[in-house]
Formats: structure tokens, C-alpha cells, sequence
């Protein structure tokens, strides 16, 4: 059995811990509002420009910009959008098998080998993918914890390059998207080339209100390059504000199981005490009988 002294030393340790797990709660969940904020408004803008995006498309009778063409796949990108610190529960954990499971079914699907080469936004993405042993293009760290739309750009431009250039004939992008405090999900998606929106019926029809100038073709070679750099910029904004939920979440479970181990700790400490109280009683009577 632990002595008095060990099991004072443990509880004083563990309370330690417990006021930085509290104090790391209360610091994601200052930054989880911020990062809510950022992504909610991020969101109206991104849709929005989605649907120009398809007003212009449907003016336009084939592909006419390069980021539109479709060719035989051989050679993919993966984008891996994850956090830089850990703390955040199972996030990137979820993530990483879902990457995993994305780049076996891509490099096995259809007749013709098809190789996957990745660009991770984030430490963990990096260090996970590269325990298995994929190959990584490039490696983003240190966006901050407000990553502005500026320290995308790179990102956007890299890969945008390397896929008019044919490096590359497919960009896809993975990263955890915000549902809500509790609750984040990875997400696999294609970035380019870009997918032609559809319009319904009625917003075809009433797209024939819109003028363009110069010309739709001139308006959307010139939106498509934003709308790529605008999709991995709310991609990593999702992800951010996954990241300081999980946190926050974690960090709240790891204070609620440090105060339940003391509360263990201080249990085990009082019957300690009482044993060590009883068997001394014990001594005292048995020296006192001897002596009588």
C-alpha cells in the first residue's frame, strides 16, 4: 500500500494538472468563438460565389478555361488540412484514417495505376501520412490561430500551377468540417478541376437577366482562380474551428477525470490514514498490556 506521503505527492500532482487542463479549456474556448465566427462568416461568401460562379457557367456553351478540363487520371494531389499541436482529442486521428482509406481506394481504382502524392496543411497530417509511407509534395505549418485569407494564397497558387501544368490530373482537398462543439467530420473532396455547378430550371431562366462584360468567358477565367483559393480557404477554416472545439472538449473531459482521480486519491489517502491510525492504537494497547 502507498504511503501517506506518496499518495499527498500524487494528488498534489494531479491538481496541478487539473488547473492547466482547465486553464487550456478556457483558452480554446475563447478561440473556438473566434474561429466559429470566422467560418460562419465565411460561409455566406463561399455559397455565394458558388452560385456566380454557376451564372457564368451556364453562359458559357463548353470549357473554355484550362482549371475546367477533365483528362484521364493518373497523378493526384491530396491537400491534407490538419492541426499543428495535438490536445484535440481523436480529430486528427478521424482524419488521418480517412486519408488513408482515400488514397488506397484511389491508387487502386480502375485499370491504370493511379498515384497519389500529398500537400499537408498541419504537423500531424505530415507526420501521419508519412509513417505510411506516402509520398509529400509539400508541407504548410503555422498558419496561426486566425489564418487569413493571404496565408492560402501560397497553397492555392501551388497547386492551381502544378495542375495547368500537368503535374497533376486531379487537386482534392481533406480536412474536419465544423457540424458543431461536439461534433466534426473529415471531409474528401475535389478542388480541381472545378466542378460546373448545375442551376435548376428556374434560376437558368431567370439567369438570362445577367449581363456580363467583358464577356462570360473573360469573367470566368478570371473567377475560377478565386473560387479555388476561397474553397481551400474555408476548408482550413473549418478545420481551425474543429480543432479548437476538440480542444476545448478535450481538455473539459481531461479536468472532469482529474477531479475525479482526486477525489479517488483523497479516498485511498483517508483509509490510508485510518489503517495507520488503527495499527498504531493497536501497538499502543498491546505495549501498554504487555507492560500491565
Amino acid at each position: 500500500m502507498a504511503t501517506l506521503r506518496e499518495v499527498r505527492r500524487r494528488i498534489a500532482s494531479v491538481t496541478n494538472i487539473a488547473q492547466i487542463t482547465r486553464a487550456m479549456q478556457m483558452v480554446a474556448a475563447s478561440r473556438m468563438k473566434r474561429a466559429q465566427d470566422a467560418i460562419l462568416a465565411a460561409r455566406p461568401y463561399s455559397d455565394e460565389l458558388r452560385d456566380a460562379l454557376a451564372r457564368v457557367a451556364a453562359a458559357v456553351d463548353a470549357e473554355v478555361d484550362p482549371l475546367l478540363a477533365r483528362r484521364p487520371v493518373r497523378r493526384v494531389a491530396l491537400v491534407v488540412v490538419t492541426t499543428d499541436r495535438g490536445l484535440v482529442g481523436s480529430l486528427n486521428a478521424n482524419a488521418a484514417r480517412a486519408v488513408l482509406r482515400h488514397v488506397a481506394e484511389t491508387a487502386s481504382d480502375g485499370e491504370n495505376a493511379v498515384e497519389v502524392s500529398a500537400v499537408t496543411v498541419g504537423r500531424k497530417g505530415r507526420d501521419a501520412l508519412r509513417r505510411a509511407g506516402v509520398p509529400i509534395a509539400a508541407h504548410f505549418a503555422q498558419l496561426g490561430d486566425r489564418p487569413t485569407f493571404a496565408d492560402v494564397t501560397p497553397i492555392a497558387r501551388l497547386v492551381t500551377e502544378d495542375f495547368l501544368a500537368g503535374t497533376y490530373d486531379r487537386i482534392e482537398i481533406a480536412y474536419s468540417t465544423f457540424i458543431n462543439t461536439l461534433s466534426q467530420r473529415p471531409v474528401i473532396r475535389t478542388v480541381l478541376p472545378v466542378e460546373r455547378p448545375i442551376m435548376g430550371e428556374a434560376e437558368t431562366e431567370s439567369n438570362d437577366e445577367y449581363l456580363f462584360e467583358p464577356s462570360p468567358v473573360a469573367v470566368l477565367r478570371r473567377l475560377l482562380p478565386h473560387f479555388v483559393a476561397i474553397d481551400i480557404y474555408r476548408a482550413v477554416l473549418e478545420n481551425r474551428a474543429s480543432e479548437q472545439s476538440a480542444q476545448m472538449v478535450a481538455m473539459r473531459s481531461a479536468t472532469d477525470n482529474a477531479h475525479d482521480l482526486i477525489a479517488d486519491l483523497k479516498l485511498v489517502y483517508n483509509k490510508t490514514r485510518q489503517a495507520n491510525i488503527t495499527r498504531e492504537m493497536t501497538e499502543i494497547a498491546s505495549g501498554a498490556e504487555a507492560l500491565g
